[in-house]
């Protein structure tokens, strides 16, 4: 299905994926998926337990490499990892042998781009999101929030043009969840990446996104992508108006019959 706006930056054609364990009958997890993703665009998916979304996500990273179909980003054929794409996974990952401001700084030592260019712009990330001064403390010394947030420098100091996000604030309290979606709302609209987030959560998925797609069980297909009619720059009370409700019983409406989502 197409973008809403601008030019296309991620295509889906006809996208499946099927796992064959030795032991076992295979699993389709994806099937036929086609989705057109904007750039500049902040995309969620939602759906139960089991539908694919995670392993969307991982094609789309480069971390799952065979597939039927094709995946671009820019026009390039995903096979591997690409630079222009940045991943922030369920739980931050970080190395506890390296402070934060080290964690940050690993994609800079991956793809062995300018230190000293790149460092700054580490130092400039941490302080937009509030880990100004925690840059030689160690991962066990922050919150799991700020670890999170120490995720998301570490996905955009390359500079990439994609943010993948997989349910990275699941594990959070529901205050600080709340307090990383307003952050993350205000770093996408600061930053202009394109963003592709899986959430188990509908109302968190209405008030981030441009677009919702909605994945049905295994096997994962696009039941439905729905469009948020809010304001980018919205608050946490446009959930509660006519067009966050709308968007919210909207995407519910597929999940009540199973009692399958959040």
């Amino acid at each position: 299905m197409p973008a809403t706006a601008g030019s296309t930056l991620i295509s889906v054609r006809n996208l499946s994926k099927i796992y064959k364990p030795k032991r076992s009958a295979p699993t389709v997890a994806l099937d036929d998926i086609q989705l057109d993703v904007a750039e500049g665009e902040f995309i969620a998916l939602v759906g139960p337990s089991g539908c694919g979304k995670t392993t969307l996500m991982n094609i789309l990273a480069g971390l799952v490499t065979t597939y039927d179909g094709e995946a671009t980003v820019g026009g390039r054929v995903i096979n591997g990892p690409l630079p222009e794409v940045g991943v922030v996974f369920q739980t931050p990952t970080l190395l506890p042998w390296r402070t934060i401001e080290q964690n940050v700084m690993i994609p800079i030592e991956v793809q062995r781009l300018d230190r000293q260019r790149y460092t700054e712009r580490a130092k400039k990330l941490m302080a937009t999101v509030g880990l100004g001064g925690f840059e030689e403390k160690y991962p066990r010394e922050l919150s799991g929030g700020m670890q999170q947030r120490a995720g998301i420098c570490r996905a955009l100091v390359h500079d990439p043009a994609v943010l993948l996000m997989d349910e990275p604030f699941g594990a959070l309290d529901a205050m600080t969840r709340e307090f990383m979606n307003e952050e993350l709302r205000r770093i996408w609209l600061g930053s202009g990446k394109t963003i592709v987030f899986v959430t188990h959560s509908i109302p968190e998925a209405v008030f981030l996104a441009d677009r919702v797609v909605v994945m049905t069980p295994r096997p994962g297909r696009i039941a439905e992508i729905v469009p948020v009619d809010l304001p980018r720059t919205r608050s946490l009370a446009d959930l509660t108006s006519k067009a966050g409700v709308e968007a919210t019983t909207r995407i519910r409406a597929h999940f009540d019959q199973v009692a399958a989502i959040d």
